[in-house]
């Protein structure tokens, strides 16, 4: 059998006495977009930093592409962080305002020690995926439409050739003429790029339109788990 992208067991996250995730399970393959689905504070995003290790979960497992995260110290996870990268619900705040798009595009690449002369070329590269022209990437955020703003985050996430996109309410901020780009954008991405996309969401018809499948919690817990 293939070893899942992303394998997830028995996941418990705690914010003092509260249990924010509660014995969570699910997995992930390549290529396929599973959306966690529930209310607000039903352990979504929690469940998201946990996978990320953002948020150091208080036991379970979280395994990359068969690769243990739990239990690693920041130094050995390191090298694993460009493999998974988040896009976060405010466009803006995901962004710099004293940067110009191209440099915040270009930070991964000069971070993970990727930075070369043909490092602009790249860059050119990743906007144009995202489907903004190179002339953007001399304006800055508060240049940019949410939507052009949200493109450029993905951008950034991208630089990194990721295996797995934590997308966590990635449209949510967004005006309704333009969510449907974007999860159109997302759809194409994860089909050429091969990526795997871990969706919070809590707007049932989004997640109808771009889950392949679904997984649905409540307080912490998973409920339903639909193929």
């Amino acid at each position: 059998m293939s070893v899942p992208l992303l394998d997830v067991r028995d996941l418990v996250v705690r914010y003092g006495t509260v249990t924010a995730v509660d014995r969570v399970s699910f997995s992930l393959d390549a290529g396929e977009t599973l959306a966690l689905n529930g209310p607000s504070g039903c352990g979504k995003s929690s469940t998201a930093l946990a996978v990320l290790q953002l948020r150091r979960p208080d036991s379970g497992r979280v395994r990359l592409e068969g690769q243990e995260l739990t239990g690693l110290s920041d130094d050995e996870l390191r090298p694993l962080r460009p493999r998974m990268q988040p896009v976060f619900q405010d466009p803006y705040g995901s962004l710099s305002p004293r940067h110009r798009i191209r440099d915040a595009v270009a930070e991964p690449l000069k971070v993970q020690g990727r930075w070369g002369p043909d490092g602009p070329a790249r860059v050119a590269e990743l906007l144009d995926l995202v489907g903004l022209g190179p002339s953007y990437g001399d304006r800055r955020p508060h240049e940019l439409s949410g939507g052009q703003c949200q493109r450029a985050g993905i951008a950034r996430a991208l630089a990194s050739e990721p295996r797995l996109l934590v997308l966590d309410e990635p449209v949510s901020a967004l005006d309704p003429s333009v969510r449907a780009g974007v999860l159109n954008l997302l759809s194409d991405l994860r089909d050429e790029l091969g990526l795997g996309c871990l969706f919070i969401c809590h707007d049932e018809a989004v997640v109808r339109h771009f889950a392949d499948r679904v997984v649905r919690m409540r307080d912490g817990r998973i409920v339903t788990d639909e193929g």
